[in-house]
Protein backbone atom coordinates (compact mmCIF):
# COMPACT_ATOMS: atom_id res chain seq x y z
CA UNK A 1 0.00 0.00 0.00
CA UNK A 2 1.34 3.43 -0.85
CA UNK A 3 2.33 6.29 1.52
CA UNK A 4 1.51 9.19 1.16
CA UNK A 5 2.75 12.44 1.98
CA UNK A 6 0.61 15.51 3.48
CA UNK A 7 1.33 17.67 0.59
CA UNK A 8 0.10 14.57 -1.66
CA UNK A 9 -3.59 14.13 0.11
CA UNK A 10 -5.20 15.24 -3.12
CA UNK A 11 -3.41 12.88 -5.41
CA UNK A 12 -4.01 10.43 -2.40
CA UNK A 13 -7.71 10.67 -3.02
CA UNK A 14 -7.55 10.45 -6.46
CA UNK A 15 -5.84 7.05 -5.67
CA UNK A 16 -8.41 6.02 -3.36
CA UNK A 17 -11.40 6.72 -5.87
CA UNK A 18 -9.50 4.65 -8.35
CA UNK A 19 -9.03 1.57 -6.04
CA UNK A 20 -13.01 1.84 -4.84
CA UNK A 21 -13.63 1.58 -8.38
CA UNK A 22 -11.79 -1.37 -9.05
CA UNK A 23 -12.68 -3.24 -6.01
CA UNK A 24 -16.75 -2.42 -6.91
CA UNK A 25 -16.38 -3.82 -10.33
CA UNK A 26 -15.35 -7.23 -9.24
CA UNK A 27 -17.20 -9.71 -9.87
CA UNK A 28 -19.46 -7.29 -11.70
CA UNK A 29 -19.72 -6.91 -15.75
CA UNK A 30 -19.56 -3.43 -15.67
CA UNK A 31 -16.97 -1.80 -17.77
CA UNK A 32 -15.04 0.93 -15.65
CA UNK A 33 -12.00 1.00 -17.69
CA UNK A 34 -12.90 4.60 -19.49
CA UNK A 35 -14.00 6.16 -15.72
CA UNK A 36 -10.77 4.80 -14.20
CA UNK A 37 -8.65 6.08 -17.18
CA UNK A 38 -9.86 9.14 -16.85
CA UNK A 39 -8.87 8.92 -13.03
CA UNK A 40 -5.19 7.91 -13.62
CA UNK A 41 -4.86 11.06 -16.29
CA UNK A 42 -6.02 13.11 -13.41
CA UNK A 43 -3.41 11.31 -10.75
CA UNK A 44 -0.73 12.00 -13.27
CA UNK A 45 -1.35 15.46 -14.10
CA UNK A 46 -1.89 16.64 -10.51
CA UNK A 47 1.40 14.30 -9.56
CA UNK A 48 3.40 16.23 -12.21
CA UNK A 49 1.92 19.70 -11.10
CA UNK A 50 2.72 19.27 -7.43
CA UNK A 51 6.76 17.70 -7.96
CA UNK A 52 7.10 20.47 -10.33
CA UNK A 53 6.63 22.92 -7.75
CA UNK A 54 7.76 21.48 -4.62
CA UNK A 55 9.59 23.54 -1.72
CA UNK A 56 12.84 22.78 -0.04
CA UNK A 57 10.73 21.10 2.92
CA UNK A 58 8.86 18.88 1.11
CA UNK A 59 11.88 17.62 -0.64
CA UNK A 60 13.51 17.43 2.41
CA UNK A 61 10.21 15.04 2.82
CA UNK A 62 10.57 13.13 -0.02
CA UNK A 63 14.37 11.95 0.65
CA UNK A 64 12.82 10.83 3.78
CA UNK A 65 9.91 9.00 2.39
CA UNK A 66 10.41 5.13 4.07
CA UNK A 67 9.72 3.46 0.64
CA UNK A 68 13.07 4.98 -0.98
CA UNK A 69 15.09 2.93 -2.30
CA UNK A 70 18.31 2.35 -0.15
CA UNK A 71 21.83 0.84 -0.07
CA UNK A 72 20.62 -3.01 -0.15
CA UNK A 73 18.03 -2.22 -2.97
CA UNK A 74 21.00 -0.72 -5.16
CA UNK A 75 23.59 -3.40 -4.42
CA UNK A 76 20.96 -5.84 -5.20
CA UNK A 77 20.06 -4.05 -8.74
CA UNK A 78 23.27 -3.05 -9.96
CA UNK A 79 26.45 -5.50 -8.13
CA UNK A 80 26.59 -8.56 -9.16
CA UNK A 81 29.19 -11.33 -6.71
CA UNK A 82 28.97 -9.21 -3.93
CA UNK A 83 30.88 -9.89 -0.97
CA UNK A 84 29.64 -7.57 2.18
CA UNK A 85 32.69 -6.88 4.62
CA UNK A 86 32.41 -6.62 8.23
CA UNK A 87 33.88 -4.34 11.15
CA UNK A 88 36.54 -1.75 11.69
CA UNK A 89 39.09 -4.46 13.21
CA UNK A 90 38.87 -2.15 16.27
CA UNK A 91 36.01 -2.02 17.82
CA UNK A 92 32.95 -3.62 16.33
CA UNK A 93 30.93 -4.05 13.12
CA UNK A 94 28.25 -0.62 12.38
CA UNK A 95 25.40 -1.54 10.74
CA UNK A 96 24.65 1.83 9.81
CA UNK A 97 27.46 1.98 6.76
CA UNK A 98 27.50 -1.39 4.78
CA UNK A 99 29.93 -2.34 2.94
CA UNK A 100 32.04 -4.87 0.32
CA UNK A 101 33.29 -6.10 -2.93
CA UNK A 102 31.55 -7.01 -6.45
CA UNK A 103 31.06 -5.82 -9.73
CA UNK A 104 28.97 -3.34 -11.11
CA UNK A 105 28.69 -3.58 -14.89
CA UNK A 106 31.09 -6.70 -14.71
CA UNK A 107 33.48 -3.85 -13.51
CA UNK A 108 35.55 -4.84 -9.95
CA UNK A 109 34.29 -2.32 -7.79
CA UNK A 110 34.14 -1.62 -3.43
CA UNK A 111 30.56 -0.20 -2.81
CA UNK A 112 30.25 1.24 0.42
CA UNK A 113 26.88 3.69 2.38
CA UNK A 114 24.49 4.03 4.96
CA UNK A 115 21.91 1.77 5.66
CA UNK A 116 18.56 2.51 7.17
CA UNK A 117 16.65 -0.30 6.89
CA UNK A 118 13.36 -1.21 5.49
CA UNK A 119 10.66 -2.08 8.17
CA UNK A 120 11.14 -1.05 11.52
CA UNK A 121 13.19 -3.55 13.20
CA UNK A 122 15.65 -2.79 10.15
CA UNK A 123 15.40 0.54 10.58
CA UNK A 124 16.79 -0.52 14.47
CA UNK A 125 19.19 -2.44 13.68
CA UNK A 126 20.80 -0.23 10.67
CA UNK A 127 20.49 3.11 13.59
CA UNK A 128 18.07 4.86 10.56
CA UNK A 129 21.61 5.05 9.08
CA UNK A 130 23.08 7.35 11.91
CA UNK A 131 26.70 5.45 12.19
CA UNK A 132 28.97 5.45 15.62
CA UNK A 133 32.91 5.64 14.72
CA UNK A 134 33.52 2.34 14.08
CA UNK A 135 30.92 2.58 11.17
CA UNK A 136 33.16 5.37 9.53
CA UNK A 137 36.09 3.49 10.28
CA UNK A 138 34.57 0.39 8.51
CA UNK A 139 34.53 2.60 5.69
CA UNK A 140 38.16 4.09 5.91
CA UNK A 141 39.30 0.32 5.89
CA UNK A 142 37.45 -0.76 2.91
CA UNK A 143 38.68 2.43 1.08
CA UNK A 144 42.25 1.85 2.12
CA UNK A 145 41.49 -2.18 0.63
CA UNK A 146 39.99 -0.50 -2.67
CA UNK A 147 42.78 1.63 -2.77
CA UNK A 148 45.61 -1.54 -2.39
CA UNK A 149 43.86 -3.46 -4.82
CA UNK A 150 43.26 -0.45 -7.30
CA UNK A 151 39.25 -1.05 -7.13
CA UNK A 152 37.00 2.04 -7.77
CA UNK A 153 34.97 3.17 -4.88
CA UNK A 154 31.00 3.97 -5.21
CA UNK A 155 30.02 5.69 -1.99
CA UNK A 156 25.67 5.82 -1.25
CA UNK A 157 25.02 8.12 1.18
CA UNK A 158 21.63 8.34 3.14
CA UNK A 159 22.04 9.57 6.26
CA UNK A 160 20.10 12.34 9.03
CA UNK A 161 23.78 12.79 10.16
CA UNK A 162 26.55 10.51 12.38
CA UNK A 163 24.64 9.14 15.47
CA UNK A 164 24.69 11.54 18.38
CA UNK A 165 25.04 9.93 21.29
CA UNK A 166 27.56 9.93 24.56
CA UNK A 167 28.95 6.25 23.20
CA UNK A 168 29.74 7.51 19.76
CA UNK A 169 31.55 10.75 21.06
CA UNK A 170 33.29 8.64 23.46
CA UNK A 171 34.56 6.80 21.29
CA UNK A 172 35.84 9.63 18.77
CA UNK A 173 33.22 10.52 16.54
CA UNK A 174 34.50 13.72 15.44
CA UNK A 175 37.83 12.05 14.48
CA UNK A 176 36.69 9.23 12.98
CA UNK A 177 34.43 11.66 10.51
CA UNK A 178 37.93 13.87 10.17
CA UNK A 179 39.54 10.80 9.14
CA UNK A 180 36.81 9.24 6.66
CA UNK A 181 37.40 12.85 4.43
CA UNK A 182 40.80 12.45 4.69
CA UNK A 183 40.56 8.91 3.47
CA UNK A 184 37.79 10.44 0.53
CA UNK A 185 40.50 12.81 -0.59
CA UNK A 186 44.36 10.43 -0.71
CA UNK A 187 42.58 7.49 -1.94
CA UNK A 188 44.33 6.82 -5.28
CA UNK A 189 41.43 5.23 -7.01
CA UNK A 190 38.36 7.09 -8.61
CA UNK A 191 35.49 7.87 -6.13
CA UNK A 192 32.13 8.54 -7.14
CA UNK A 193 29.47 9.63 -4.44
CA UNK A 194 25.55 9.63 -4.98
CA UNK A 195 23.30 11.51 -2.45
CA UNK A 196 20.51 8.18 -2.91
CA UNK A 197 18.29 10.19 0.11
CA UNK A 198 19.30 12.57 3.05
CA UNK A 199 22.85 13.95 2.89
CA UNK A 200 23.37 15.14 6.33
CA UNK A 201 26.08 16.84 7.77
CA UNK A 202 29.91 15.29 8.41
CA UNK A 203 28.21 11.92 8.48
CA UNK A 204 27.68 12.43 4.56
CA UNK A 205 30.39 14.14 3.75
CA UNK A 206 32.94 11.48 5.17
CA UNK A 207 31.59 8.94 2.84
CA UNK A 208 31.22 11.57 0.06
CA UNK A 209 34.37 13.40 -0.94
CA UNK A 210 34.34 12.14 -4.01
CA UNK A 211 35.64 13.01 -7.61
CA UNK A 212 31.84 13.23 -9.49
CA UNK A 213 28.98 13.59 -5.97
CA UNK A 214 25.78 12.94 -8.05
CA UNK A 215 22.49 13.63 -5.94
CA UNK A 216 19.02 11.85 -7.01
CA UNK A 217 16.47 15.05 -7.69
CA UNK A 218 15.09 14.39 -4.47
CA UNK A 219 17.18 14.13 -2.80
CA UNK A 220 19.12 16.76 -0.17
CA UNK A 221 22.47 17.45 1.00
CA UNK A 222 23.02 19.78 3.94
CA UNK A 223 25.17 20.81 7.07
CA UNK A 224 21.98 20.40 9.36
CA UNK A 225 18.91 19.45 9.00
CA UNK A 226 15.96 21.91 8.93
CA UNK A 227 15.17 21.16 12.33
CA UNK A 228 18.45 21.25 13.72
CA UNK A 229 18.81 24.47 12.16
CA UNK A 230 15.06 26.27 13.47
CA UNK A 231 15.85 25.18 16.64
CA UNK A 232 19.22 26.63 17.21
CA UNK A 233 18.23 30.17 15.53
CA UNK A 234 14.20 30.50 16.46
CA UNK A 235 14.54 28.00 18.99
CA UNK A 236 11.95 26.19 17.85
CA UNK A 237 11.30 23.47 15.31
CA UNK A 238 8.50 25.54 13.65
CA UNK A 239 10.34 27.26 11.63
CA UNK A 240 11.68 24.24 9.41
CA UNK A 241 9.98 25.69 6.04
CA UNK A 242 11.98 28.97 6.16
CA UNK A 243 15.42 27.25 8.11
CA UNK A 244 15.36 24.54 4.74
CA UNK A 245 15.03 27.32 2.41
CA UNK A 246 17.66 29.19 3.49
CA UNK A 247 19.86 26.11 3.62
CA UNK A 248 19.88 25.90 -0.29
CA UNK A 249 20.13 21.68 0.54
CA UNK A 250 18.13 20.83 -2.98
CA UNK A 251 19.99 19.22 -5.57
CA UNK A 252 19.14 22.56 -7.83
CA UNK A 253 20.68 24.84 -5.45
CA UNK A 254 23.89 22.92 -4.72
CA UNK A 255 24.61 21.89 -8.68
CA UNK A 256 23.83 25.56 -9.13
CA UNK A 257 26.93 26.27 -6.37
CA UNK A 258 29.31 23.57 -7.64
CA UNK A 259 29.29 21.79 -4.63
CA UNK A 260 27.70 18.35 -6.62
CA UNK A 261 28.46 17.57 -10.34
CA UNK A 262 25.19 16.21 -11.59
CA UNK A 263 21.54 15.45 -10.77
CA UNK A 264 19.45 12.54 -12.09
CA UNK A 265 16.09 13.16 -12.65
CA UNK A 266 13.89 10.52 -10.48
CA UNK A 267 10.70 8.56 -11.63
CA UNK A 268 7.42 10.96 -11.85
CA UNK A 269 6.54 11.26 -7.92
CA UNK A 270 9.55 10.17 -6.59
CA UNK A 271 12.11 7.35 -6.45
CA UNK A 272 9.70 5.60 -3.77
CA UNK A 273 7.23 5.37 -6.73
CA UNK A 274 9.43 3.14 -9.07
CA UNK A 275 12.33 1.74 -7.19
CA UNK A 276 13.80 -0.71 -10.29
CA UNK A 277 13.59 2.54 -12.93
CA UNK A 278 15.33 4.91 -10.41
CA UNK A 279 18.16 1.86 -9.79
CA UNK A 280 18.68 1.57 -13.38
CA UNK A 281 18.84 5.78 -13.80
CA UNK A 282 21.59 6.28 -10.84
CA UNK A 283 23.31 3.14 -12.15
CA UNK A 284 24.04 4.68 -15.53
CA UNK A 285 25.24 7.80 -13.95
CA UNK A 286 27.66 6.39 -11.78
CA UNK A 287 28.76 3.99 -15.26
CA UNK A 288 29.34 7.13 -16.96
CA UNK A 289 30.69 8.54 -14.00
CA UNK A 290 33.52 5.75 -13.77
CA UNK A 291 34.04 5.81 -17.22
CA UNK A 292 35.74 9.25 -17.14
CA UNK A 293 38.68 7.64 -14.86
CA UNK A 294 39.52 5.02 -17.14
CA UNK A 295 42.95 6.28 -18.46
CA UNK A 296 43.95 8.53 -15.70
CA UNK A 297 46.31 7.69 -13.12
CA UNK A 298 45.75 7.58 -9.56
CA UNK A 299 47.92 10.57 -9.21
CA UNK A 300 45.81 12.37 -11.72
CA UNK A 301 42.47 11.24 -9.86
CA UNK A 302 43.57 12.19 -6.20
CA UNK A 303 44.96 16.07 -7.53
CA UNK A 304 41.69 16.18 -9.59
CA UNK A 305 39.78 15.54 -6.34
CA UNK A 306 41.89 17.63 -3.88
CA UNK A 307 41.74 20.72 -6.31
CA UNK A 308 37.89 20.68 -6.50
CA UNK A 309 37.47 20.50 -3.11
CA UNK A 310 39.86 23.25 -2.39
CA UNK A 311 38.34 25.22 -5.03
CA UNK A 312 34.88 25.91 -2.92
CA UNK A 313 34.78 28.71 -1.28
CA UNK A 314 37.68 30.20 -3.31
CA UNK A 315 35.65 32.10 -5.61
CA UNK A 316 36.13 28.45 -8.06
CA UNK A 317 32.26 27.95 -7.43
CA UNK A 318 29.84 28.40 -9.93
CA UNK A 319 28.14 31.56 -10.37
Amino acid sequence: MATFLDFEKPIAELEGKIAELKHLAQGDEVNIAEEVAKLQAKVEKLTKQTYAKLTPWQKTLVARHLDRPHFGDYVAGLVTDYVPLAGDRAFADDKAIMGGIGRFRGRPVAVIGHEKGNDTSGRVRHSFGMAKPEGYRKAIRLMELADRFKLPVITLVDTPGAHPGIEAESRGQAEAIARGIETCLKIGVPLVSAIIGEGGSGGAIALAAGNHVIMLEHSVYSVISPEGCASILWRSGDQKEVAAEALKLTAEDLKQLGIIDEIVAEPLGGAHRAKQETIERLGDSLAAALGRFDNMDGDTVRRERREKFLAMGRGGLAA
